[in-house]
């Protein structure tokens, strides 16, 4: 858990991936590796979305392959079992959670609010995914949440981007951005927008 947790956060940016069509799979995930960022968050709300996991797992084993988009603990299960290292929520479903901690897999559960994170804080749950960013203030209602709840960390997703994502990445408290920019257009285009992101990553270091 502590491993995957730490690959997050060397990548800084995990790419949020939804895949519609399976034989769309290998060719996103192939331009994400080819782009210099081997990690994938494959959200589960779509029909393939479990083999889109399975598949990865087998032909792409030295990338860091979690599931998003997991709302409960049957979905959390099956994504486990299809090889998912980490599971990621919108919310906080304790069923998720629960399984997680039986497996020791890593669980990013959303949380916007005071009252949502001290029920993850009461889980023992202190990285959390801070979802929709933009749209409950970005940066600045993290700053004001870090002050109140100095133990947890933040992954905010929605509406992040190239332009904004520097911004987030200089507070301490945000160990990595979730994002999705880098994965619309052929796998070609998801290749060249991944490279402009990690090189964009490699000149703040």
């Amino acid at each position: 858990m502590d491993n995957v947790l730490q690959k997050i956060e060397q990548f800084k940016i995990v790419p949020v991936v939804t895949i519609q069509r399976i034989e769309d799979a290998e060719g996103m995930l192939g331009a994400l590796c080819r782009g210099g960022l081997p990690v994938a968050e494959i959200c589960f709300r779509t029909d393939c979305a479990e083999e889109a996991i399975r598949l990865a797992a087998k032909k792409f084993p030295q990338m860091l392959i979690g599931a998003g988009t997991v709302i409960g603990g049957e979905q959390c299960t099956r994504a486990l079992a299809a090889g998912a290292k980490f599971i990621v929520s919108p919310g906080l479903s304790e069923e998720a959670g629960f399984l997680c901690m039986q497996r020791r897999a890593l669980y990013l559960p959303g949380a916007v609010t005071p009252s949502e994170i001290i029920k993850a804080i009461s889980l023992g749950l202190t990285c959390l995914k801070f979802f929709p960013a933009e749209s409950f203030g970005g940066l600045k209602t993290i700053k004001s949440l870090s002050a109140a709840f100095p133990q947890v960390r933040f992954m905010p997703t929605g509406g992040v981007s190239l332009e904004n994502v520097n911004e987030y990445l200089s507070f301490p408290k945000i160990f990595a951005c979730g994002g999705s920019w880098m994965m619309k257009g052929n796998a070609k285009e998801i290749e060249e927008k991944t490279t402009r992101a990690v090189h964009f990553l490699e000149k703040r270091t």
